[in-house]
Order: structure tokens, then sequence, then C-alpha cells
């Protein structure tokens, strides 16, 4: 499958250091969140990355360039007005196949290994949806996961949508590219039971403040 990493948002949490500097290219653990998630795409075999920019994108470009120094092809989906996450999806369709890709948010950090996603099945799922256990920032999480493997906005517990994801081409059908949010589309698609999901219980971090990223750093150089 091709991937995408959604890197286009403002990062205002992150303020004052995405004044001068993209979120995705914060540095935790000697490298850039970003790179990260290229190293881990790479190493599950996911060499076809797009990469959507917005704020100081022409930074991402610059430090990341064609993609070679990590054995993987990276391509630009810039956005000179942001779109959102669908938005942003929906404009990088041409790159990203006729049938399914990996979605990634560029601002968490994350050991899932993608190695363990597969291709969907549009009469099956449109989506799949990595969940992780809910944080004291988001103490009553997104969705819940029935035992058949099916997202579920009924089910409790809720888990936490963590950002990385499978995504068929087809959830997108009927929209055209404009300022669109990812979460009503997913909801839409749940409700029809169009999305399936899986339970990660390993390390993942919505990187959303200055201190969180500090934390990382340190344990990351410390390992």
């Amino acid at each position: 499958m091709k991937a995408m990493i959604l890197a286009a948002g403002q990062g205002k949490r992150m303020l004052p250091l995405t004044q001068t500097t993209p979120k995705p290219l914060l540095r935790a653990g000697g490298r850039s969140l970003i790179e990260w998630h290229i190293l881990r795409l790479q190493s599950a075999g996911v060499t076809d990355i797009v990469i959507n920019h917005h704020h100081l994108g022409e930074q991402i470009e610059a430090a990341l360039g064609d993609g070679s120094d990590y054995a993987v092809q990276l391509r630009y989906s810039p956005e000179a007005e942001r779109l959102e996450t669908a938005g942003g999806i929906i404009r990088a369709l041409p790159m990203l196949g006729d049938d399914s890709f990996i979605i990634v948010n560029g601002d968490v950090w994350t050991d899932f290994d993608f190695a363990a996603l597969a291709p969907l099945a549009p009469d099956n799922a449109l989506a799949h949806l990595v969940l992780a256990p809910n944080t004291a920032h988001h103490p009553d999480g997104d969705f819940g996961l029935t035992d058949a493997g099916r997202v579920s906005m009924d089910v409790v517990p809720r888990l936490t949508y963590s950002g990385v994801s499978v995504l068929h081409k087809d959830l997108f059908a009927g929209y055209h590219e404009q300022f669109l949010a990812l979460g009503p589309l997913l909801q839409d698609a749940i409700k029809r039971g169009l999305v399936t999901g899986q339970r990660h219980d390993g390390d993942w971090q919505d990187i959303g403040t200055p201190e969180k990223l500090a934390t990382l750093d340190a344990r990351l150089r410390a390992e």
C-alpha cells in the first residue's frame, strides 16, 4: 500500500516552537517526528509516501527531499489554503492509487508496526482504525470496538483514535476538494457498519505540547 502523512496542521498548541518550525519537523530522540513515521513505514515495506503540508511547508520539503535518504519515494501535496484532514486527503487522492492507503497523523509518535495493516475490500470496510487506550487529556475516547472487530459509536468503553488508519478511496466518493474534516465521514461509515478496527496497547503519544515533546525526547535519548 501507499501511505499519506498528514502534516498540514498549524501546530498552535506547540507555540512558540512552531512559530519558525512546522510541527512535524520538531525533533525527539535525534529525529523529527515525521522522520520516525517514514522510517517505520519503510521498515514495513511501505515506500511510496505522500505528505501534505501548509504551515511552513517548504521547510518539510527541504528537510526530507525526495525520500532517497530513507529508501522511500516522497511526494508532496502543498495546500495554499488549509483543507483539513479529509479535504487534504481528497486533494492527494490522484497520488494514492485506486484502492486503499495508510494514513498517519504527522503529530503523533508511536511504535505501532505498520506491517500489521492490510488493504481494504470496500464491500466489507471503507476504513480501518487503530485505536489506543485513552489518555488523561482525552479520557472519554472516540469510538468503541466490538468483539467482531467493528468500530461502533455505541460500544463502551471507548478508545481513542490514534491517527493511524487504512482508508479506501470510496470513503470520499461524492466529495470534492474543500475544507472538510475526516470525522463526519468516518462517523457516517461507522453507522453503516463499514469501519473495522484494532486496538494498539503499545506506545502511542499525541505530542500536543512542548512539555510532551521534551519528555519524549528525554526518554528516547535515554533509550
